[in-house]
């Protein structure tokens, strides 16, 4: 599954920049729908597009890594113990 990691760069910027960092300030700026924001920020295994990843990456400055990751999910009953 991939995790999107927005809240952890809202609160970087935040500390960087001593302020508070808004989905609706962020949405302003990239032009991308709060409820998009919102959706990405909190819905676990939310598809996205390629546009709003670019755009999101742009407003952090970073680049895709630092965006999202890979996490591993465990599938029931999959085990490697014999």
């Amino acid at each position: 599954m991939i995790r999107f990691r927005l809240k952890e760069l809202i609160a970087e910027k935040e500390f960087q920049e001593s302020r508070r960092i808004t989905l609706e300030e962020i949405s302003k700026a990239t032009g991308i729908h709060r409820t998009t924001l919102s959706k990405v920020s909190n819905q676990k295994g939310y598809n996205t597009t390629t546009e709003v990843l670019d755009k999101l990456c742009e407003f952090f400055n970073v680049e895709l890594g630092g965006l999202a990751e890979h996490i591993k999910e465990e599938i029931e009953g999959d085990s490697n113990e014999n």
